[in-house]
Parts: C-alpha cells; sequence; structure tokens
C-alpha cells in the first residue's frame, strides 16, 4: 500500500484554497493529489504528472474527477502542457515528491528493488530509453563506477564495478538477484544495517532516469509558472536530490544584485529555512519516510 509522505505537512505549507489551481507533478499512487483534491472546490484545478503510466492506470477514481487533469510526462516537461490549460503564471502551489512508490518497489517486474526478483528494469517509464541491465551491459568499467560513486556514494564502487563487468563476460547481469548476490559479494562486511546492494541499485536507478538531470531543469522551470504567494514545496529522499533542492530554493531567494543600482527585493521567500522531517509517530507507520526532507520556496506576494 502506498502511504503519502508528510502528508499533513505538505497540506498546512501548500494551504489549498478551495478555488486555488495546483500541480501534483509525480502523482504516483495519488497520495497527495486525493488530499489536495479534498480542499478544492468546483472552480479549483489540480494538474497532475507523471512519467509512469501505471500511476494513472491504478487511480482511475481520481481522474473521474473532473477538476483532475492527468498527463503522462515526466515533470520537466511540465511547461507546455500549463501553458496549453492558461495556468502557467497563475499556479497557487506545486508539489514534488521525489521518491519511488512502494508500489513499484513492490512490484518485482519492475526491477527497482532487490527485495523481489525481477527483470533489471528500473524505468520510470516503461514506454522508452534503456533498461538498467541494458546500461550496465554496454557501459564501460569506468562509466559504472563513477555511477556508483557520484549517485549511490558507494566506497566500493570500484570493486563493484569490476565484479559486474567480470560477470557480465559469462552472462548478462540481467535480474535483480543477480545485481544484488555480485555486490553482496564485492562489498567487505561492515555490520552496517542497509543491505550491501542499496546504494548501488539507488545509483543505477539514479542513472536510468537522469534524475538528478530532471530535477535541475524542471525546477526553474516550475518555480516560474508560480503565482504571487505560490508555494513551491518539494520533497526528497537522498542527500543528493535534496542539496540541488536546497541550493536552488536558496538561489532563488536571494535579492537581485543590479550593481551600480540598489538591489531588489528577492522575487521568492524561503518558507522553510530548514528541511522539515517526518515525525517518530510516522516512521514507524512508515518507515520508508525516515529519509524524507520537504522544502518549500514562495513566490513574493
Amino acid at each position: 500500500m502506498h502511504i503519502p509522505v508528510l502528508l499533513q505537512e505538505v497540506l498546512e505549507l501548500m494551504q489549498p484554497r478551495a478555488d486555488g489551481v495546483y500541480v501534483d507533478c509525480t502523482f504516483g499512487r495519488g497520495g497527495h493529489a486525493q488530499a489536495i483534491l479534498q480542499r478544492l472546490g468546483e472552480g479549483g484545478r489540480l494538474y497532475a504528472f507523471d512519467r509512469d503510466q501505471a500511476a494513472a492506470d491504478a487511480r482511475a477514481d481520481l481522474l473521474a474527477d473532473p477538476r483532475l487533469a492527468f498527463t503522462h510526462a515526466a515533470f520537466s516537461g511540465a511547461k507546455p502542457h500549463l501553458e496549453q490549460a492558461g495556468v502557467y503564471g497563475g499556479i497557487d502551489g506545486i508539489l514534488m515528491d521525489l521518491g519511488v512508490s512502494s508500489p513499484q518497489l513492490d512490484t518485482g517486474e519492475r526491477g527497482f528493488s532487490f527485495q523481489h526478483d525481477g527483470p533489471l528494469d528500473m524505468r520510470m517509464d516503461q514506454s522508452c530509453g534503456e533498461t538498467a541491465a541494458e546500461w550496465l551491459a554496454a557501459a564501460s568499467q569506468s562509466a559504472i563506477e563513477r555511477c556508483l560513486f557520484d549517485y549511490g556514494e558507494e566506497r566500493h564502487a570500484r570493486r563493484v564495478a569490476r565484479r559486474i563487468c567480470e560477470a557480465r563476460v559469462q552472462a548478462p547481469v540481467d535480474t535483480t538477484h543477480k545485481l544484488a548476490a555480485l555486490v553482496a559479494a564485492a562489498v567487505p562486511r561492515s555490520g552496517e544495517r542497509l543491505h550491501p546492494a542499496t546504494r548501488t541499485f539507488q545509483a543505477l536507478r539514479i542513472q536510468v532516469n537522469d534524475e538528478l538531470g530532471e530535477l535541475t531543469r524542471a525546477l526553474p522551470l516550475l518555480r516560474d509558472g508560480l503565482a504571487p504567494a505560490g508555494r513551491f514545496c518539494v520533497i526528497s529522499f537522498h542527500s543528493l536530490e535534496d542539496r540541488i533542492v536546497k541550493r536552488y530554493f536558496r538561489d532563488s531567494a536571494r535579492p537581485i544584485d543590479e550593481f551600480p543600482a540598489p538591489s531588489r527585493p528577492a522575487p521568492f521567500n524561503l518558507v522553510t529555512r530548514r528541511s522539515v522531517v517526518p515525525g517518530d509517530e510516522e516512521c514507524a507507520a512508515n518507515p520508508r519516510a525516515r529519509s524524507a526532507r520537504l522544502r518549500c520556496l514562495e513566490r513574493a506576494a
């Protein structure tokens, strides 16, 4: 079951109005979207995006709501759709939930988790792009090492990359359990609670879906669609994402320096000086929420 993370905190920060216009960049299984819709009146609108078509297919009940418009697209491609709808520049709230949804993790055929054996796919959008298995089959050892180190912060990236390249000579590394076993054999036991393949799976998912590039491209496109006093909320789940969001929001909230003219007030305000994290009760009920970090930026009124 998918449980929306930091739901009450998002609603408190976004403060949905009955007649407002909102964007859910990562529809997922519709947990946040449903809560926003419950606060909208007949004149309110929610525009939702997701590059995983299964997200929409699983929530036909929400898609039947005339106040919701769903588009199968990555959020970096949301701007033209919002412009076509005539709402770009007048959006009252935007939400990005960058985490992988529980149904994606729990479906072995998607290949996101080593908890279930299945094809090593990992694509958010299964209609295009290469799978993780295809990328591992073609990438050089140095490219695999760089991916694991940069995106997974894997200290043993070189050993893991070497083991993968040695194994693929004999047979394709094309299932989740094959990859997990290779990583476990390459990484020295350290007493960590994390499974030794955790960082490798994170790194490959980021690589296959260009997650950091997608986020970097999308932030300015979506931010500029806000109405005055509109708010942009982002939930991230690992330090690489959170660092990008933190820096971008911080830079957006700086005064505009037009030397030799006096600086102009910043066009955006930081609503959250520090990230908002789940409480103990939420983490106990949903352990996958533990690493969530929520930040919020507001367009000056």
